[in-house]
């Protein structure tokens, strides 16, 4: 019993140094402290100990505001005094979706690094001027379509790798109203880009509008999907609901939570065998959020990709290395799904 707890407590020890020695050098800045940055972002920001050199917004009125609360920080409303500022290796952005083109292309021809939200511009055209700055100035990027970098789409990516049946899947993705921006560009990018970058490029073979839900029936290379986007549901019972049909079996993921896989009945000759004689039904759990114990692998900013995002952006800085998965590049399929989905909307209204 006592070398038990000698062994428990030398593994509590090394795992508080550990945390303790985790630390980058360089400074960095943040632009943008609105609600979900405030939520998503600076929480991962303080536990990976990332140091702020500036606080970036528009009002003057939270300069002071921010500095009560951010002691180490400068706060400031011009973008400008960060991009001079030469001991700033990168720099964070998060604003309304319509500023993110302008200030990417400013950082990025200042040479720093680059974190941002999605959606990082408004079409292709600005994509592609974007593509063609990070290639000039060689920065390194990190765009925040942070479900890529969730656990339960790195599973699936592995899985479905090796995977070279033909898979079909259904996607639901339901919100709420979305008054105050445009709901294809702004969230319904997630989704899509998931797919995307599950399966590939997408052409559109059937779109459809309902009031604001968007009934869509997507070709990749090796697989097909149902989508129903929606805003006119329920943000208090918002809904990311998928299910991936390949030969072998099921994968079914509800709400970034957990993520299952369920084993097909064997056929022979075709016919199943679950109609001759009742067959044992396999379910297993690949991934399931623990939501008794409060651990950082546990909290939602991590099943939902925020944690290894930035996480990942940062490794990348400090070792000098161009994390190509969350590049502009990396983006130009997605983008040209959805410009062609702009394309048929119009038609469609028409």
């Amino acid at each position: 019993m006592r070398y038990t707890k000698q062994l428990i407590d030398r593994y509590k020890h090394f795992r508080s140094i550990r945390m303790l020695k985790q630390n980058y050098s360089g400074e960095y800045a943040f632009v943008g402290i609105g609600n979900h940055s405030v939520n998503n972002l600076y929480p991962v920001i303080d536990y990976l100990h990332i140091p702020l050199k500036y606080i970036c917004c528009k009002s003057k009125s939270k300069l002071a505001l921010i500095e009560n609360i951010y002691h180490s920080v400068h706060a400031t409303t011009s973008l400008q005094t960060i991009l001079n500022d030469k001991e700033v290796k990168g720099v964070f952005v998060s604003v309304s979706p319509q500023a993110h083109f302008t200030i990417a292309s400013e950082v990025l021809k200042s040479g720093k690094a680059l974190f941002i939200e999605k959606p990082p511009c408004q079409n292709m055209e600005e994509l592609m001027q974007l593509v063609a700055l990070q290639n000039r100035y060689n920065n390194i990027v990190a765009i925040d379509l942070q479900k890529r970098c969730s656990p339960i789409v790195q599973i699936l990516k592995k899985n479905l790798h090796r995977c070279d049946d033909t898979i079909s899947y259904n996607l639901r993705f339901l919100t709420g109203a979305y008054p105050e921006g445009n709901s294809l560009n702004d969230l319904f990018i997630h989704p899509l880009d998931c797919m995307v970058y599950l399966f590939g490029k997408a052409k559109v073979k059937y779109a459809e509008k309902a009031g604001n839900t968007l009934m869509l029936i997507l070709e990749h290379r090796n697989a097909t999907g149902m989508l129903e986007l929606s805003t006119d549901y329920s943000w208090n019972d918002a809904k990311e609901c998928w299910s991936i049909n390949t030969n072998s079996g099921i994968y079914e993921q509800n709400n970034f939570e957990e993520l299952i896989f369920q084993s097909k009945p064997k056929k022979v000759l075709g016919i199943p065998l679950e109609k001759i004689h009742p067959q044992k039904k396999v379910t297993v759990s690949l991934y399931n959020r623990n939501n008794f114990v409060p651990l950082i692998q546990n909290n939602q900013i991590v099943t939902q990709g925020y944690y290894h995002t930035i996480k990942n952006f940062m490794d990348a800085v400090e070792e000098n290395i161009n994390p190509k998965e969350l590049s502009f590049e990396s983006l130009v399929n997605t983008y040209s799904l959805i410009e062609e989905l702009h394309q048929l909307l119009k038609k469609i209204k028409l």
